[in-house]
């Protein structure tokens, strides 16, 4: 979720959901270590729990970077050899490392050992022409042996030989039953699903195989559905509906806004708040248009919601 989840996505979202973990976009270690900590780590407290995810090869640098995220309060250091970015290849970090089990290994050793929250591994199945069994089996019991005993596991392989990042999360097919093996046959160790889930009905039914579910771009692009799953997932007792989402996150807004935050780079994560309501697609409209001026303000977020009851009134008169 590089450029996607960064700390305005993940305060909205935590609007929605108490307890779902939220995860930062991959940062390289290098980029942890020499780059802006305002600008690429700072995150608020209400975010908790919040997982650092990085990218990486060399076990020092990882393990320095880790240890930074530990000491800002990072709950999770969490090293990502999934993604089929292009970016990732040319860095060699990322799904490449799915060839290098020994290396990953070293790297998780190093982080581990650096840092005192929970180290974890986020991995696809294989990549290329690699066998999807005997290569997550290897990788995983090659991590648990330097510590590790989370994994998060998008259930397919990624193809860095003829498709782009678009397509490897599309194309290759979805192997959940391989993902259920693991945790069945490693107990111990907390298995987390991850790839093509699209809702929370999907998400319970994985439940009763693996201990963990990752929603990536539906909750990205349906946040919404983020609303229910403290009710649904966690036990609590009602749901949240976007218009409180709205209302909690406009003290956030405001107080970035007067640290000179623009209004889109937060408003850039609401877009799919209300999908399928009716003012929905005004919703979208006016926030797309009107949240990129100069000196766009709280304005903006209030003619959008009036735009959204005028759109439900509308419907309910058609009705």
């Amino acid at each position: 979720m590089m450029d996607w989840t960064d700390r305005h996505c993940r305060r909205l979202h935590r609007t929605l959901s108490q307890h779902a973990r939220l995860y930062t976009e991959m940062l390289t270690a290098e980029a942890v270590i020499h780059g802006d900590p305002a600008r690429l780590l700072a995150f608020d407290s209400a975010e908790h729990p919040v997982a650092l995810q990085l990218g990486g090869a060399e076990p020092a640098r990882l393990a320095q970077a880790a240890r930074i995220g530990a000491d800002l309060g990072y709950d999770e250091i969490n090293l990502n050899v999934g993604c089929p970015s292009d970016r990732v290849q040319s860095g060699r970090f990322g799904a490449c490392l799915m060839a290098e089990p020994a290396l990953v290994a070293e790297c998780m050793a190093a982080i581990a050992a650096a840092v005192r929250v929970p180290a974890t591994v986020k991995c696809r199945l294989g990549v290329d022409d690699q066998d999807p069994e005997p290569t997550l089996f290897s990788l995983v019991d090659a991590c648990v042996a330097a510590g590790a005993r989370v994994f998060v596991v998008h259930a397919r392989k990624a193809w860095l030989k003829g498709l782009s990042p678009k397509e490897n999360r599309e194309i290759p097919p979805l192997e959940y039953p391989l993902v259920w093996r693991l945790k069945r046959e490693r107990p111990e160790l907390s298995v987390v699903i991850n790839g093509g889930i699209g809702s929370l009905d999907e998400a319970e039914a994985h439940l009763a195989h693996v201990d963990g579910v990752m929603l990536g771009r539906a909750a990205y692009h349906t946040p919404g559905l983020l609303g229910q799953a403290d009710r649904r997932i966690f036990g609590a007792t009602a749901d949240v509906t976007p218009e409180a989402a709205v209302a909690a996150y406009l003290p956030y807004v405001r107080a970035e806004l007067a640290r000179g935050t623009r209004l889109a780079a937060m408003t850039r994560h609401m877009l799919g708040l209300f999908h399928g309501r009716p003012g929905a697609r005004a919703w979208r409209r006016i926030l797309t248009v009107d949240g990129v001026k100069p000196g766009a303000g709280i304005e903006v977020i209030e003619r959008a919601l009036a735009a959204l009851a005028e759109g439900a009134a509308r419907r309910a008169e058609a009705a």
